[in-house]
């Protein structure tokens, strides 16, 4: 056949799936110089193999065979046997019009490869990660098909996975925001009530991190026992009822009681998020990942007394709630719509059920269960998941020091939120609302301090890894987290003289924001390394975490109108400051020592 007629180009083979095949056939068959032309004998007419014989057109015609060199360079050429196959079921139109139909598409698959490949990125580095655990069915073990299993949540598309995240993180901006909406209308809320004692009236706002720290112990290990999905949902769906709880309160004392309910629900997000990213991304992605989840817990606080101080003024506190809850049912709608499971125990479970059944073996296993180990029954895994969070609070040196010295940041943090409406009301003379822009700051510096971790965190534990031979180490989360530990006291010395002394009103609103710059510089990384040293029980870290740092941020403010009764807003929060410079070698000897405390045995 002539080379105008044959059947297919080299490009179309490449294009179409029929010539992808004929090129893996002929990687299997040799290259040019495995021909052995010695081998190759005449036939009785003195020609070579049938194959090499001249070849008769479709007009009769006879034509010369091709030189040996030529036919040595066809059979070399990848699809070439796939064309001479085509050729015995095609004629010469068909062949044609295959030929022009892939030449097209071939041609303008390369210049769009070429025009694109202008303007792509250079691919991003990553670290080396363990191989995801596939089955093995001749040993009885149940894993992923594959380590492309698109079924594993590590494997599922971008767009899937940031979906699901900004869901998560906009639920799990409503719950801390719902947290403090209430804090400017404590005032009204009294008024109302005719409740005078201080204590009571702030505990409108504190109790709801008492359920912060209640929902957590079991919302975490019931998620890794039947999945975060459905107890996710759960969890959302129970917050939103307790707002209607909260916006038609009778009472002051009913006010508690559902604030209370109502933080337990908000705690699901809370304490599942850092599970869910754990599921959804590897090591080198976390980083951003969880900054972009962490972020709703910081701004939250920040942004419910600036809403709150505008609603508590104009349309009454009670429709706090209301807002919370049109916009909570929203998210929580979509939430419930996108969201799936990610557990990757949970799936694998389901998996070995389905095939138990299908394959009738009784013999098959979790790539996920210990080999040997002693099956426990339902009432001891739930029993044993539901002390999983205490146990690693107080057995695990490593969660109790973090959580410990998160706790105390948090605790500050709302320190600061009851003396923000007493200074600018009291001393600058301001009103309920223009009070509430204050927290602006605060959320200027979460937001600068996001950036900052987001933009760094992953390529810095890419950075380190490398220079490590490859070997990722759940510290190197930790050393940009040193450097935002000096931040705190700042604000605690600037803040509280300024005001101390009455200067404008511009010096102390700037000395908020190195604090809240520096929080969420040690919140950020400190969350991600907890996920990164327990990834299997992410959720159980972060609800030890989360049961610490909320009990004291429900305790903490309650002793700041006799401290700074007695103290002074300069001595007072200076006090704080001197604490803060305490704590300012916690992350570097996290750094230092993390590995030993977390190598320290703890059976989970």
């Amino acid at each position: 056949m002539e080379e105008k007629d044959r059947p297919r180009s080299r490009d179309s083979q490449i294009t179409d799936p029929a010539g992808a095949a004929g090129l893996k056939k002929v990687e299997h068959a040799g290259s040019i110089s495995d021909f052995d032309s010695s081998a190759v004998t005449l036939d009785d007419e003195g020609h070579r193999p049938s194959e090499f014989k001249p070849i008769t057109a479709p007009d009769g015609n006879r034509r010369g065979h091709p030189d040996i060199d030529h036919i040595e360079a066809e059979r070399a050429t990848p699809g070439h046997e796939l064309d001479v196959e085509l050729g015995k079921t095609h004629n010469t139109e068909e062949l044609k019009r295959i030929e022009t139909r892939g030449s097209v598409k071939s041609k303008i698959s390369r210049v769009v490869s070429i025009v694109s490949g202008r303007h792509k990125k250079p691919p991003r580095e990553r670290i080396p990660f363990a191989p995801i655990p596939t089955t093995d069915l001749s040993t009885g073990v149940i894993g992923w098909e594959g380590q492309d299993d698109p079924l594993m949540p590590l494997n599922f598309p971008s767009r899937k996975k940031w979906l699901i995240v900004s869901l998560l993180s906009v639920i799990t901006l409503l719950t801390p925001f719902a947290s403090t909406i209430l804090a400017p209308g404590i005032g009204k809320l009294n008024a109302e009530f005719g409740n005078t004692n201080s204590i009571v009236g702030t505990m409108t706002v504190s109790i709801y991190l008492l359920g912060y720290v209640i929902g957590p112990l079991f919302l975490a290990p019931l998620s890794e026992l039947y999945g975060r999905r459905p107890v996710l949902s759960a969890a959302n769906a129970f917050f939103c009822v307790w707002q209607v709880g909260c916006a038609l309160a009778p009472s002051i004392g009913s006010l508690i009681v559902f604030r209370f309910f109502s933080g337990i629900g908000g705690a699901g997000c809370l304490t599942l998020g850092a599970g869910i990213i754990a599921d959804l991304f590897r090591t080198d992605e976390r980083g951003f990942a969880m900054g972009m989840y962490t972020l709703g817990p910081l701004i939250g606080p920040t942004i419910g007394p600036i809403v709150g101080s505008f609603v508590s003024q104009s349309i009454g506190w009670r429709w706090g709630f209301w807002i919370v809850l049109i916009v909570s049912v929203v998210v929580c709608a979509l939430t419930e719509v996108f969201n799936q499971e990610t557990n990757p125990r949970i799936l694998i479970g389901r998996k070995v059920e389905r095939l138990k059944k299908e394959l009738r073996r009784d013999d098959l296993r979790s790539c996920y269960e210990t080999p040997g180990a002693q099956l426990l029954s339902q009432r001891q895994t739930l029993w044993n998941g539901l002390v999983r969070p205490t146990k690693m609070l107080f057995l695990s040196p490593l969660v109790f020091l973090i959580s410990l010295y998160i706790a105390f940041t948090y605790g500050t943090l709302y320190l600061l939120f009851t003396t923000i409406p007493v200074v600018f009301q009291q001393t600058y003379g301001w009103s309920l609302g223009i009070t509430g822009l204050v927290y602006i700051c605060l959320g200027l510096g979460n937001l600068a301090g996001w950036a900052v971790v987001t933009a760094t965190s992953d390529k810095g534990v890419v950075r380190r890894t490398k220079a490590n031979d490859g070997v990722f180490e759940p510290e190197m989360r930790l050393p940009l987290s040193i450097y935002f530990s000096f931040f705190l006291p700042v604000t605690f010395f600037w803040y509280g003289w300024s005001t101390y002394y009455t200067t404008h009103w511009i010096v102390p609103v700037l000395g908020l924001f190195p604090f809240a710059f520096g929080i969420i510089g040690l919140f950020l990384p400190l969350t991600t390394y907890l996920v990164d040293c327990y990834p299997m029980y992410a959720a159980s870290a972060i609800a030890a975490n989360t049961v610490f740092r909320s009990l004291v941020g429900m305790l903490l403010p309650l002793a700041g109108p006799s401290m700074y009764g007695n103290l002074g807003l300069g001595w007072g929060n200076s006090l704080l400051g001197f604490l803060c410079v305490i704590m300012i070698p916690v992350p570097l000897l996290l750094y230092r020592f993390g590995a030993r405390l977390r190598k320290m045995g703890l059976q989970l």
